[in-house]
This record gives C-alpha cells, sequence and structure tokens, in this order.
C-alpha cells in the first residue's frame, strides 16, 4: 500500500514543562480544536472523580491530578498529522520525558506565565538540547495573578540561554488578558469570551493602541513597543535569509512565505526559539500555536536521522527517514497492557506489515509482528502497516525492551540507545500474602522492563527484595500501578538512599593468591594501583604489564574481577564509583596458574586496597527549590540550613517567593509534611539528583545506622 500522507505533512511533538505549567490543559484543547474530542475534562476535575483527561487515564494520575506517564495521541489540523506525546512534569518521572525527546522530531515547552522557568524545565531543556530538538515556547497562564510575559522571556534568555525570537506578546494580563498581538503576521487577536467556542477579532497592527488600554503600566507598555518590537522580530528572522535581509534592510518591504520560511529554518536548526502566550484553560492562544506547530516545527527526518552506532556506543553512520531503506525501529517504551505488553516504537526507515519478523540487534533475537496499533492514551487502533517518520506500538514483543532496535534482519544496524540516570533511592518490597512471592517478583520484573529507571536487587544478606528508583513518589506510584495494572498487592519499606563509596587516596597493592591441598594448586599474583577520579569518571581499568609478567589470556579476568568487585564497597557494602585501577605488575605460575587464579587475586587485592586508601562515603545531594508566600522565607531557609544544605539563590517571582539550593537526599525524607506545617499549606517543592558529595567522617556511623533501621 502506497503512503497515505506525504512526510512532509507529518509531525512528531512532545508537550514538556515543569509539573503544573499547563501540558494536559493544553494537550486537552488540542485534541478539542482538532476535532478528536467534543468535551473537555479538566484537571481539577478528575481529582473529583467527574471523569479523566484523555492523555490522565491511569489511576494514579486521575488520583493526584498530576502525569505520570507519557501518553501518546494522534490528531488532525489543517491537513497536517500531528502525533503528540503528553509528558511527566514531576522529577522522579524524568525518564518519560527522556525516552520520549529521543524519538520527536519536535516540542512545545510549556511555562507558567507566573512562575517562569521552573527547575524541571531547566533539565528537560537540557535533553532537548542533548537529543537536537527543535523547540517552540508557549507562556501559559497569562490570566493568572502575577503573570509576568517580560519575566517569563528573560529567563528563558538567561536561565535557558535560547535565542529568543518574539513571534507573539500578550494583551493584558490577569482578568485583563483579552489575546495577543502576532508580530510575525502584524495583527491582533481579540477573543470576545472564556468560552471554549469563544471567537476572536483580527485587528490590524496599527489600530490596536485605539481598541485596548490597560490598568497596569507593564501590559500598557507592550502596546507602546509594537512597532519596535516588530521591526525587531523581522529583522531577526529574516537575518536567516541574506538577500531578504538587505530586502529588508533597503525598502523595508518582505514576502509573508520569506518571513515564515526563516522562522521556520531558524527554529529547525535550533538558531531561533520562537515564543507564543496565551491561557489554554481560558481557551485562548491554542488555535494559534497549532498553526506554528505546522509552520515552524520540522517533519520526520527534515532535522536529520538517527545515529548508527557500534557495539561500544560509538557513531557509526547515520539512518535517514525514508520508506525506501530497510527497517529500523527504536523501541522507546514498554507497557503493561491487560491484553498483552505494549512496545511503542518509532520507525525511522523502511515499510513495516503485520506478520513481519525483525532482529532485536540488542539481544540477538528474532521477534515476529502480529499486531501494530495505533495509540489514542489508553485505546488502541489496529493498522496494517506503519511507515518511516511513524510512531506506533506493537503489541506483544517477547524480548524487546526500552532502547533496543529492531532492524530487517537482512540488514542489522543499532541504532544510538537513550541515556537513563541511576537510581537514587530504594526501598524493600514483600508480598502481602506470603503465597504471593513468585507473583510478586513476576509483577516487579514486568514493572521494571517497562521503567528503565527503577533496578531490582536482592539483597545477599537478607534475602529481601530491593527496589531502587528516582524518589519516593516514583517508588510509590510504581507499587500501586502493579496493584493496579497486575493485580498484586505489595508492601513497601522504608525508603533509603542508594550511597557510593570511592578511594581516598592512590593505593598501591599487591596480593598473592596460593593454594596448595591436593590436586592441582592456584596462583596468581598482582600488583595494582587504585587511583581516584573526578565525580563521573566512571571506573577506568588500564592494562600496564610489560614483559609477559602476567599472561595476555589472564587480563581479562582481572578486569572482570575489578568491575565486579567494584560493586560493594568496603566501608558499608555500597558500589565503588569514579577510580582507575592500573595493573602494573604480576607473577604467574605455568601449572597453577589459571583465570579463576586470577581473579580470586584482583579481587582480594582490591579489598585490601581500599581499606588502605582510608575509603569515602559518597551521598547523593539534591537541587531543591522551593515556592512560597514572602513571610515563610525565613522558616524555609533555616530548615534548609539544620538540613545540612546550602541556600545558592533567593528572590520573587510575582506575588511568590522562591529559594534554591542544596541538599543531602538523606536529610529530605518526609520534607513536604515539614513544608506543610511551616507554610500552611502553601509552598510547594521540587527536587532532583543533582550529584554525589562526600559524607564528613564524624557523620558516616550516626548514617548508617540510621540507614539499617
Amino acid at each position: 500500500m502506497a503512503r497515505q500522507k506525504a512526510l512532509q505533512l507529518y509531525r512528531n511533538i512532545g508537550i514538556i514543562a515543569h509539573i503544573d505549567a499547563g501540558k494536559t490543559t493544553t494537550t486537552e484543547r488540542i485534541l478539542y480544536y482538532t476535532g478528536k474530542k467534543h468535551q473537555i475534562i479538566d484537571v481539577h476535575d478528575t481529582k473529583e472523580g467527574k471523569g479523566s483527561t484523555t492523555t490522565d487515564y491511569l489511576e494514579q494520575e486521575r488520583k493526584r491530578g498530576i502525569t505520570i506517564q507519557s501518553a501518546a495521541v494522534s490528531t488532525e489540523w489543517k491537513g497536517y498529522q500531528i502525533n503528540l506525546i503528553d509528558t511527566p512534569g514531576h522529577v522522579d518521572f524524568t525518564i518519560e520525558v527522556n525516552r520520549s525527546l529521543r524519538v520527536l522530531d519536535g516540542a512545545v515547552v510549556v511555562f507558567d506565565g507566573v512562575a517562569g522557568v521552573e527547575p524541571q524545565t531547566e533539565t528537560n531543556w537540557r535533553l532537548a538540547d542533548q537529543y537536537n530538538v527543535p523547540r517552540l515556547c508557549y507562556v501559559n497562564k497569562m490570566d493568572r495573578i502575577g503573570a509576568n510575559f517580560e519575566h517569563c522571556v528573560k529567563g528563558i534568555r538567561e536561565r535557558l540561554g535560547a535565542n529568543v525570537l518574539l513571534c507573539q506578546v500578550p494583551l493584558g494580563s490577569h482578568d485583563e488578558f483579552i489575546g495577543m498581538v502576532d508580530l510575525v503576521a502584524g495583527v491582533g487577536y481579540l477573543w470576545q469570551g472564556h468560552d471554549k467556542d469563544s471567537l476572536w477579532e483580527t485587528v490590524p497592527l496599527e489600530e490596536i493602541p485605539a481598541r485596548v488600554s490597560f490598568s497596569t503600566a507593564a501590559d500598557q507598555a507592550w502596546i507602546a513597543d509594537l512597532p519596535k518590537l516588530r521591526e525587531e522580530t523581522l529583522e531577526r528572522a529574516l537575518s536567516m535569509n541574506d538577500a531578504a535581509f538587505e530586502k529588508l534592510i533597503e525598502t523595508g518591504e518582505f514576502d509573508m512565505d520569506t518571513l515564515k520560511a526563516c522562522i521556520r529554518k531558524g527554529c529547525v536548526s535550533g538558531k531561533l526559539v520562537p515564543v507564543f502566550c496565551g491561557s489554554s484553560y481560558r481557551n485562548k492562544g491554542v488555535q494559534q500555536l497549532l498553526d506554528a506547530v505546522v509552520d515552524y516545527l520540522p517533519y520526520p527526518g527534515e532535522n536529520g536521522g538517527i545515529a548508527l552506532v557500534d557495539e561500544n556506543g560509538h557513531v557509526v553512520g547515520e539512518q535517514g527517514v525514508v520508506d525506501e531503506a530497510p527497517a529500523r525501529v527504536l523501541a522507546f517504551k514498554v507497557i503493561n497492557d491487560p491484553f498483552g505488553t505494549l512496545t511503542f516504537c518509532r520507525i525511522y526507515s523502511g515499510v513495516i506489515k503485520k506478520g513481519d519478523n525483525l532482529l532485536n540487534v540488542t539481544r540477538g533475537k528474532k521477534e515476529r509482528i502480529g499486531r501494530i496499533v495505533e495509540v489514542q492514551a489508553n485505546a488502541t487502533r489496529e493498522i496494517d502497516e506503519a511507515r518511516a517518520g511513524d510512531i506506533c506500538a506493537f503489541v506483544s514483543l517477547k524480548e524487546t525492551e526500552t532502547g533496543d532496535s529492531l532492524c530487517d534482519p537482512a540488514h542489522p544496524a543499532l541504532l544510538e540507545r537513550m541515556r537513563f540516570p541511576d537510581p537514587v533511592i530504594s526501598v524493600s518490597v514483600e508480598p502481602k500474602h506470603r503465597n504471593d512471592v513468585d507473583k510478586m517478583s513476576a509483577a516487579l520484573y514486568k514493572m521494571v522492563k517497562a521503567d528503565p529507571s527503577l533496578r531490582l536487587e536482592v539483597d545477599k544478606e537478607t534475602g529481601e527484595t530491593v527496589l531502587k528508583g528516582m524518589g519516593e513518589l516514583h517508588l510509590e506510584v510504581t507499587i500501586d500501578r502493579m496493584r493496579t495494572e497486575l493485580g498484586v498487592d505489595a508492601n513497601m519499606g522504608k525508603p533509603k538512599v542508594s550511597f557510593r563509596e570511592a578511594f581516598g587516596r592512590p593505593v598501591q597493592h599487591t596480593y598473592t593468591h596460593k593454594k596448595q591441598s591436593g590436586g592441582s594448586g592456584q596462583f596468581a599474583e598482582v600488583t595494582m594501583v587504585f587511583e581516584p577520579l573526578d565525580t563521573g569518571g566512571g571506573i577506568v581499568f588500564s592494562d600496564e604489564v610489560v614483559g609477559g609478567r602476567i599472561p595476555r589470556e589472564y587480563i581479562p579476568a582481572v578486569e572482570h574481577a575489578v568491575t565486579v568487585e567494584s560493586r560493594e564497597g568496603q566501608v558499608a557494602g555500597y558500589e565503588v564509583v569514579d577510580f582507575k585501577a592500573r595493573l602494573i605488575d604480576g607473577k604467574f605460575h605455568d601449572v597453577d596458574s589459571s583465570a579463576l587464579a586470577f581473579e580470586i587475586a584482583t579481587k582480594q587485592c582490591f579489598r585490601e586496597a581500599q581499606r588502605l586508601s582510608k575509603p569515602k562515603l559518597l551521598e547523593p545531594v539534591m537541587r531543591l527549590e522551593v515556592v512560597t508566600e514572602p513571610d515563610y522565607l525565613g522558616d524555609v531557609i533555616g530548615d534548609i540550613n539544620r538540613r545540612r544544605g546550602t541556600v545558592s539563590d533567593q528572590g520573587q517571582r510575582g506575588a511568590q517567593a522562591f529559594v534554591q539550593g542544596f541538599v543531602p537526599l538523606a536529610e529530605m525524607f518526609g520534607y513536604i509534611n515539614f513544608l506543610r506545617s511551616a507554610t500552611r499549606g502553601r509552598g510547594t517543592f521540587t527536587m532532583e539528583f543533582d550529584h554525589y558529595e562526600e559524607v564528613p567522617a564524624s557523620l558516616v556511623d550516626k548514617l548508617m545506622e540510621k540507614e539499617a533501621k
């Protein structure tokens, strides 16, 4: 079957932002205005049991009024197919944004018009930079008290380093927000009401000062500056085309199609970031945002394809987005559906039909494509084929996990994987009923397979099942979803911090392993130097043996032993990180030496060397931001200091005050209870992992006692 719609008419986009900036509300309005649904459900209504928004359909999302997992929907606008993913804003679920951005061609970054640039927005922006995703900015909630468009744009410029291109500016704010000026078209849009079907009047730019007037000087200033603002927008956009720019400077004339082409060129290349504004809740500006999506964001492949890599992750080529090529697919998400596992995939090249066989290159296993579905949040529609540029889901794949590459068996290739953060918090998990141990283990395995930011381990000493994740809410939601999706109840223990260990100083150590007790003996001697590396340095092994002092065939056993032994340190049994292990000398025996003997010798050498190095215990330090009323700021800062934290910044955002700082995770359990009490329920906070830092020697024993309880 031939392609039904040209690739240029596709847009694969994501809605990303900090929690509570209005992503899901914006998505609901997009689905309404594109005719995909005929009723709007507001997020605050879901907590009252009045239904669920299209993309927040999980029970846990309805109860909390937040997005927990990214959800995909498809719709049409003016002949363009828009595949849209609504992503979470909570830091515990950054993994969802990560894997979505990996496969998207563009993103709409939503900002709260009052709060401006918030911590999770910065995190998501860095992820978009990492995956080279072009962006539009949408300053939402211009109808709220304290909304400040100028403050928000300044934050986008200064905190995100974006080369902002103002395409719209608001007309009024708070109760006086009545529309916006389109600096590209040179007109204003004045809404006639707040209703979802309200119409707007299009007013020429020169008539706006006579038509509108606002009570605040800041809102009135935008009106006075409109000619200058439009001139700046035209000049900065047309600078992408030398001939058009010269024509503008010399004659003051320009062609509208050329202007839009220049903005598109700047946006797709990342040189310009167009900025729009509106109020999704009050139904203003969403249609204009949709126009911007089709006008300025790229179609699949316009911004390049996906990197092809070797087994070590080194780039060896690029796969463009074309139908006429071997099938190459990236699995970016796995979810547990009652009717079978759904594996979400982005098709980068080729055509895939029901019944095709693909090779999972990552795992060396074959997969048969039984059913292909187009996903509409929690509903699916069966389709016969998927083509380059499509985002779809395969049903009941047995071997495929997040990040795996699926390819035509005759043309195998590895696609660039996603990079996932390490978990920083863990809990013990046990079944509610003794007979459900096996059911719980199988359910936990499914949850971990679906979410790469989870880890599952069994404590060797206690036999406890340990689940590791990105935060308390992340783990709590995982256990709750296990109950609702897989029918398995489990009890969650007290959260514990994922500490790390490190070498305190460089150490050279020799260990000789001898065993002579009947039969063939064992002999191996290794001399190694262990050196601490900077944070994030990883584990580096260096073979510096010369003169055949250790035969080549035993070196891999030494390297393997270092990797294995680093998983359990000598301070408190935590993983040892950021060191270089240099094998500089050793001895062997012609008869008694073996790979096993060298592995045993290396492990003992590692243990003793770490103890001799005055090892350090490292703890995760979180970046914290608290937003509250100014009256409570002193109490919040005092509490941060009591928790061994440091304050890095504080100030005002509209009527609210904020404080930013760094606090050890071990001191942050139950922080929400303090904040509610200290601010009478008016304070909110966000927290994300920033770095590992050495625990003061005087606190090591105290922290370990606390963790053991």
